[in-house]
């Protein structure tokens, strides 16, 4: 049996952020939700110092590649429809 490691990266622009602490309230919600809906694991990656953009990352190990590959297409589902951000940036990646 192999592990099957997937990372997914968003970089978000958060147009009604107007300070830090707007910011941090987005980013603790959907970093909040990903990991209840998803049971995978999320964190701030960088632009922490910029109001108006994040940058997301979720990474989870299975056994199952087509899993992995649904959850990761389901959860960038779920951040592109979040109306508080937008997508500029998004990979995947299995490894």
């Amino acid at each position: 049996m192999s592990a099957v490691v997937g990372v997914a990266r968003w970089v978000l622009h958060l147009p009604g952020c107007r300070s830090l602490k707007a910011k941090r309230k987005v980013v603790h919600s959907l970093r909040d939700r990903m990991r209840s809906r998803f049971g995978v694991s999320v964190a701030e990656t960088d632009l922490q110092d910029e109001w108006q953009r994040a940058e997301l990352c979720a990474a989870l190990v299975t056994s199952d590649r087509r899993l992995a590959e649904s959850i990761l297409s389901k959860l960038d589902d779920h951040v592109a429809s979040d109306p508080r951000a937008h997508v500029v940036e998004h990979e995947t990646v299995l490894y």
